[in-house]
């Protein structure tokens, strides 16, 4: 039987069994299909080949042996906080392989990333003056831009339009270039994150074109960074984004920029979602069924504390029932153990799901763990990664001395609590 039944060929229950519930599973070799698979896409044709840096957006999934993973098949990452790039440093990365790029981080933590000597991609022109006062040319900089274009999935997710936070308005550009002049900063590279979930090549060409222009201002630039943004399929029939297509479309508009430009450029990309999220499977057990006169409620040992997508962006997550796979089609909404409105599907056919079953919530790679949380004093699951056939504990299951780790117990008040008694 295919995945979700079994991973690498072990039934996907075993896996449950051995290491109890709830469980992220990551399967290792759909996380190296994908690397492939976006190699492939972006390889450029013959006589025009690209030189190519995947950068791994480690917030999709931040686990020590995902990134260690990920080094072993040539791929690097980018990183939004300093103690993500320490964790990649632990992984075996070196600083020159570590893109670190700030969305109003302080300016202690700006200057322990140089210090440790990542790479530094400026978010804004504070920052860049910043940098630029205090390091003058010592430091080389990328320049995130935000090239006004609007496109992809839930409206929270979208990072490229005029109004988000993100990046330095294109509309600035004489500004950012007086700033350059003046400070004598090193720009490096050109970098345009526009969201997620795109479908077409068309938004990329977009923002590729507002980088290709502003690249005259700047003749010492070694890359330029398209970030992410790959829809990948959520459930059966989802539209999700062409690579081969896109593949050609950025390559080919890639290669003529830098004959324009005099010389040949690295092109980066930072995917994360498109790398994980497929391989990610969220493990439940059924706790109750709870018929009500207008619908039954599947009630499982998990959460948004878990997955919180659902309740975040109503993003879709298709849902399997791993021990009665043949069961008559019933509709149900899964709901999860939370003390707040919990939902992880409504109105779901599913085979009949009883107490005691265990259920697969799919694409739970990406921002599942990495953005679970200890609400209502709930552990987080353990991870298990499935590699080369064998699944491996990637990180423990949360105990309540993990939760309470940190807590100080004043003795003031153990002191009011025996005159009071």
């Amino acid at each position: 039987m295919p995945a979700p039944y079994q991973l690498q060929g072990i039934p996907t229950t075993t896996i449950a069994d051995e290491f109890g519930l709830p469980l992220y599973v990551y399967d290792a070799d759909k996380i190296i299909d994908q690397i492939n698979r976006f190699r492939a896409a972006f390889s450029g044709s013959p006589g025009r080949e690209i030189n190519l840096r995947i950068k791994y957006a480690t917030k999709a999934l931040t686990n020590l042996s995902i990134l260690k993973l990920m080094r072993m098949q040539g791929v690097e990452v980018d990183v939004v906080s300093v103690n993500e790039a320490r964790l990649a440093l632990l992984a075996g990365y070196t600083p020159e392989q570590i893109m670190y790029t700030p969305s109003g981080n302080a300016w202690p933590e700006i200057q322990e990333a140089i210090q440790m000597g990542l790479r530094l991609n400026v978010d804004s022109l504070p920052l860049l003056e910043q940098v630029g006062n205090t390091y003058g040319h010592t430091v080389p900089v990328c320049l995130r831009i935000n090239p006004s274009v609007a496109d992809g999935g839930n409206l929270k997710i979208q990072t490229g339009h005029a109004d988000s936070k993100f990046g330095i308005p294109h509309a600035l550009r004489a500004d950012i270039a007086r700033m350059v002049v003046h400070y004598g900063i090193v720009v490096e590279g050109l970098h345009v994150h526009t969201g997620s979930d795109f479908k077409s090549a068309r938004t990329f060409l977009q923002g590729a074109e507002v980088l290709f222009d502003l690249a005259g201002d700047y003749p010492d630039l070694k890359f330029i960074d398209f970030g992410s943004g790959f829809k990948v399929a959520y459930r059966e029939g989802d539209h999700v984004t062409d690579m081969a297509e896109l593949g050609t479309a950025i390559t080919d508009a890639f290669s003529a920029f830098c004959d324009r430009y005099g010389r040949a450029l690295e092109l980066w990309f930072e995917p994360g979602k498109f790398l994980v999220s497929e391989a990610g499977h969220l493990l439940v057990g059924v706790n109750v069924v709870k018929q009500h006169p207008t619908r039954t409620f599947v009630q499982v040992d998990s959460g948004l504390n878990h997955l919180i997508r659902p309740m975040m962006y109503d993003a879709y997550h298709e849902i399997v029932n791993l021990s009665n796979p043949m069961g008559t089609p019933t509709t149900y909404d899964v709901v999860g153990y939370i003390c707040e409105t919990d939902t992880f599907a409504t109105n779901r056919d599913l085979p009949e799901v009883r107490p005691g079953d265990v259920l697969s919530i799919e694409n739970a790679g990406a921002y599942g763990f990495s953005m679970a949380s200890t609400y209502n004093l709930r552990p987080r699951p353990a991870e298990v990664l499935v590699y080369e056939g064998t699944p491996h504990l990637i990180r423990q299951r949360d105990t309540f001395e993990d939760l309470t780790r940190g807590m100080v117990d004043v003795a003031m008040l153990n002191e009011e609590l025996i005159i009071k008694n």
